[in-house]
């Protein structure tokens, strides 16, 4: 047993320092990135914030939406084959959309038969399991980059920097950072297993951009303020769940409560989804994740408008024309509190 005496820090303890700008609107600034991958030598141009994987957020219809403001969406894994073709073979060329798999055989020969049948329109691929650290998760990723060379993969999830160099060095190109941070997990709780976020983030980044590799933030993010933390950690990519839930796009169900309309979201490893898609929770293990009833909010492009406005001002305060550049431009400061919650949180 050992313990690691240096702090590390959530996205909560902290605040970006304003610093000089010559910008003057918040239009000036380009929030749009662009990346070579390192394996599959693909290049990328988008606004980089992806549609988490989760059955109510990772839809068809979420990257429809999103893909009208160049974002990206990772589907759910739970599509049927012929669906998931028919869905590829009409997306157009310029869209971010990511195929998500587990690393079972199931799952292996499932991506082929989609890929077989929907050919280069399947060119991006999240690798998703929640303790990226297994043989059995780095095996998998190796065989799949051996076997798909051309495709872009993202993988994870991981938290630490050699883990990170790791699954770059084995065939990832993206590195998915973050466990127990969302909104929805309870990871940190059942296991005691974790990392904060923040820290996490820029020490991942600092490793994979050491071997031109790139990350993805997965989870923590509850405010437009937090993706700009996320990015100015050295964040390449940053995944949203429960900012994008509760929307028109997320194809989740709608009940009447106290007067108002309520949508279920829940976690990927909670009761809920694994009743829905596993047949139950399995006698070996315990739910990670829970179940939330949020308020309805309509359609996600109001939403998105939000969270663009939110970094592309952030920007604007530390004088960072694109948001490239907003990483060498923040200076984190440690803070007891941010937020002057005494008329209560909106």
């Amino acid at each position: 047993m050992r313990i690691e005496e240096e702090l590390k820090l959530d996205f909560q303890d902290v605040l970006i320092r304003p610093k000089r700008s010559t910008l003057t609107s918040r239009s000036e600034v380009d929030i749009s990135r662009e990346f070579a991958f390192r394996h599959s030598g693909r290049s990328y141009r988008g606004v980089p914030i992806i549609a988490a994987n989760m059955d109510t957020v990772g839809t068809f219809e979420m990257a429809r939406a999103l893909g009208q403001f160049q974002m990206a969406t990772a589907l759910h894994k739970h599509y049927g084959e012929a669906e998931l073709v028919d869905f590829f073979r009409a997306l157009p060329p310029a869209a971010t959309v990511f195929y998500s798999m587990g690393i079972t055989r199931e799952d292996y020969e499932k991506f082929c038969r989609v890929k077989q049948l929907a050919g280069d329109a399947v060119a991006h691929v999240c690798v998703d399991v929640a303790n990226g650290y297994t043989k059995s998760f780095i095996d998998f990723l190796q065989r799949l980059r051996e076997k798909h060379p051309q495709i872009t993969l993202m993988a994870g999830n991981v938290v630490t920097g050699e883990m990170a160099e790791e699954l770059i060095l084995d065939g990832a190109d993206i590195v998915k950072v973050g466990i127990g941070p969302g909104s929805v997990c309870t990871t940190r709780k059942m296991t005691g297993i974790g990392y904060p976020q923040l820290s996490a983030i820029i020490e991942c980044a600092d490793a994979a951009h050491g071997l031109g590799g790139l990350i993805c933030a997965d989870g923590g993010c509850t405010s437009p303020g937090d993706l700009a933390k996320a990015f100015g950690g050295g964040a390449d990519f940053v995944m949203l769940g429960g900012m994008l839930a509760g929307h028109d796009e997320c194809m989740g169900e709608v009940a009447e409560q106290d007067g108002g309309r309520k949508v279920r979201f829940y976690g990927m490893s909670s009761r809920a989804a694994m009743d829905k898609h596993a047949g139950g929770v399995a006698n070996y293990r315990a739910s990670e994740g829970k179940e939330v009833l949020l308020d309805y909010r309509g359609p996600v492009e109001a939403t998105v408008q939000e969270i663009l406005g939110g970094v592309r001002s952030a920007c604007t305060y530390v004088g960072a024309h694109k948001l490239r550049e907003l990483s060498k431009r923040t200076t984190f400061i440690r803070v007891a509190r941010q937020l002057n919650e005494v008329f209560g949180q909106s």
